[in-house]
């Protein structure tokens, strides 16, 4: 498939700026592809489509405050560091952006906090994703972990800073309310959708939670640059799968209940994670899975996930799992009726 097959017509208005006022009140549409039908719900009736023993897939990745803002030694000039990944705990090294990224060169030195208690050391300036920091502080690694948390933004998706700048509020809304494992830039929104009331309530009914982790990265929003879809490659992420989740899945997969994979980044990482016949299996280690029309799933039945924008890798996955014609009709309607989009956006169940 082509990228320009997924572009479709989104007016900006219909990007999500703020979170609903409660996680369960998104609108919920249910795509049938067995019958091509489309409905229009409320996300608490998710209820209606899970009974005993069915699993949900979920993804406790956290979210961590990503973006610091500071500035250069000598010229004071205001920075933005975007960190990406933590390379190696004990030495405090980073893979980051930095913008503006032309000023900065190897040996530079940037200061971050009104007290300038945070600094940082460019050591490198030829990794892929942009530039290697060391930051240079003396406090125990618990100390400076909480550094970072007091003076870390979240990283919001440059689509709706475009809309509003970053708020307090966003550092428990931009994040699952199962959020446990430390790491991600990008939430898996999918999972925002749920409250904690939802959850027991589908526990009463018999419905389990299987917790995999992927840390979601900035991947998931930069522009595919190819028009072959064969010839992108993504980012990697890492994933953890436990031998628990692996045989709660399976379990399920064997009495022929329904498994569902709450979100794009959940379906990559059981996806990276498919036996020779074609169970879950354990996993850790980085996965750069690309999903697109045609793929055969092996683990899913069901697939809860958000609307998500024009020829992003995320709507690809979704065509893939649910059909690329019925998909592109349901996005058509999405818009007449005036879904929200994108990651504070409205929810969509295929079964």
């Amino acid at each position: 498939m082509k990228l320009s097959q997924f572009r479709y017509y989104l007016p900006q208005e219909l990007i999500a700026a703020r979170p609903p006022e409660q996680r369960d009140e998104s609108k919920l549409m249910v795509l049938d592809r067995k019958k091509q039908t489309i409905e229009h719900r409320g996300f608490k009736d998710i209820l209606d489509y899970f009974s005993e023993g069915d699993v949900l897939i979920i993804n406790n990745t956290k979210v961590f405050p990503a973006i610091l803002q500071g500035v250069k030694e000598k010229t004071g000039a205001a920075i933005t560091v975007f960190l990406l990944r933590e390379l190696n705990p004990e030495s405090r090294l980073w893979d980051v952006l930095v913008d503006p990224a032309r000023k900065i060169r190897i040996g530079n030195k940037l200061f971050f906090g009104e007290d300038e208690s945070l600094v940082a050391e460019v050591i490198d300036n030829t990794t892929s994703r942009g530039r290697t920091l060391r930051f240079l502080f003396d406090g125990t690694y618990e100390e400076y972990k909480n550094t970072i948390q007091l003076l870390g933004k979240t990283p919001l998706p440059a689509e709706i800073q475009r809309l509003r700048s970053i708020e307090p509020e966003d550092k428990d809304r931009y994040q699952t309310i199962f959020a446990k494992t430390e790491g991600a830039v990008a939430a898996p929104t999918a999972g925002m959708h749920f409250s904690r009331e939802l959850m027991k309530r589908l526990e009463l009914k018999g419905v389990f939670f299987a917790e995999i982790t992927l840390h979601a990265g900035l991947g998931n929003f930069r522009n595919i640059e190819v028009e072959d879809l064969s010839k992108h490659k993504p980012d990697s992420e890492e994933a953890f799968i436990s031998l628990e989740t692996a045989s709660i899945v399976n379990k399920t997969k064997e009495n022929k209940k329904n498994v569902c994979a709450v979100g794009t980044t959940t379906m990559k990482a059981i996806e990276s994670a498919v036996s020779v016949a074609r169970m879950l299996k354990p996993y850790s280690g980085w996965s750069n899975k690309f999903i697109f029309p045609p793929y055969e799933f092996s683990i899913a039945d069901t697939m809860i996930t958000n609307l998500h924008l024009p020829m992003s890798p995320m709507i690809m996955q979704v065509a893939a799992f649910g059909g690329y014609d019925f998909v592109m009709r349901a996005y058509k309607e999405a818009v007449d009726k005036k879904y929200r989009f994108f990651s504070y956006g409205d929810a969509m169940i295929i079964i």
